[in-house]
């Protein structure tokens, strides 16, 4: 299969772009063109849930793309989502200035609380968009980079890997509890105001965000999908099948590890950077493990290995999730803790697999 055509013959991919672009069109019309009044109206409240939706369906991605196609079971791709989301927060807060609560015009307003007298030097060129873009590329990237280069160097493989890749979230939430490292403690960054010019809060900065999430999303499955088609992607399966033999014939394992590991965190670390204006905050809470350990659950549940069934497990699980945390409050946990159980009895290839056999069986 062709590089240069990653969708030849993916039937799921493409029609997946298709209801991604179809989505693109109608969500703004039905938002902007018809009467709160009309039953076919889409709230901006929903406009800004379904980019949330969208912003989790590339994380997904990204965690499919290491597990399903690398044999590498993350449970530390939460860290890059916040990195990326960290990173995005900053040039918001930088966008306040004078309109915060204290009204300086260069420091956020936790930082006058906490009787900060200067900018620390980590928070310059946060003011400036494409800066702040680059951050949410590098700081997922970097950290994944170095993070598996001494990993995979190691040969830490398996549970073990899970294990480390769980302990350094951890940690990382653990440090940005911490007033002291100037990202806001526990309560984050939030209270963000527009960006790059554009009010935060208006109904049409919302329809554009949603619009970039599922161009983003698009992109995103389309480099995957070239990845996994190209050369390297076949010598990712190897490794995730045959590891000891792929090395023997003369693979460098730990750098096809390395730098398919570090992509994936990169496009993690661009999910958090569009997932942060739409829901209007980010704190240390999306570094906790268990947020890691539920993307796993939507890849499980939409089928592992696919790409879109990955995105299409995110979308599933977190409607279940909005829907059953009003609905049944008190028990919504369990029921997700449920799904994960039966999926990985009765649907071991997930839902996409579950409508590829009986289509294979029809």
């Amino acid at each position: 299969m062709s590089v240069s055509n990653p969708l030849k013959q993916d039937r799921g991919g493409q029609l997946f772009l298709a209801l991604l672009v179809l989505a693109m069109i109608l969500v703004p019309m039905l938002n902007l063109m018809l009467p709160e009044s009309s039953p076919f109206h889409i709230s901006t409240y929903a406009v800004t849930l379904l980019g949330k939706y969208l912003a989790f369906a590339l994380l997904a991605m990204a965690v499919d793309l290491a597990w399903g196609y690398l044999g590498i079971l993350s449970l530390g791709h939460g860290a890059f989502f916040a990195l990326g989301g960290y990173a995005m927060g900053m040039y918001l807060m930088r966008q306040i200035g004078e309109r915060g609560v204290y009204g300086d015009p260069l420091l956020p307003d936790f930082m006058v609380f906490l009787n900060w007298e200067s900018l620390p030097w980590f928070w310059q060129g946060f003011d400036m968009f494409w800066f702040a873009l680059l951050m949410v590329l590098l700081a997922p990237g970097l950290l994944a980079f170095v993070f598996g280069w001494f990993a995979f160097r190691s040969r830490v493989t398996g549970v073990y890997l899970s294990i480390i890749t769980q302990a350094l979230t951890y940690a990382l939430m653990l440090a940005f509890f911490r007033n002291e490292m100037g990202f806001g403690g526990n309560n984050g960054l939030t209270d963000f105001k527009d960006i790059v010019g554009f009010n935060l809060q208006d109904g049409s900065t919302r329809i554009a965000l949603f619009v970039v999430t599922a161009l983003m999303l698009g992109l995103g499955y389309i480099a995957c999908r070239a990845i996994v088609v190209s050369r390297l992607g076949r010598v990712a399966v190897a490794i995730r099948d045959a590891e000891n033999r792929t090395r023997f014939v003369g693979y460098r394992v730990e750098y096809i590890k390395l730098a398919i590991f570090t992509f994936s965190a990169v496009l993690a670390g661009i999910a958090g950077a569009l997932y942060v204006p739409q829901v209007g905050i980010i704190n240390p809470g999306e570094f906790s493990p268990l947020n890691s350990i539920e993307i796993v659950i939507w890849v499980a549940v939409g089928g592992r290995a696919t790409l879109y069934g990955a995105a299409a497990g995110a979308i599933m699980v977190n409607y279940g999730k909005s829907y059953f945390t009003a609905a049944l409050p008190e028990v919504w946990l369990f029921a997700l803790g449920a799904l994960f159980v039966l999926v990985t009895l009765f649907l071991p290839k997930g839902v996409i697999g579950l409508l590829n056999r009986k289509r294979s069986e029809s």
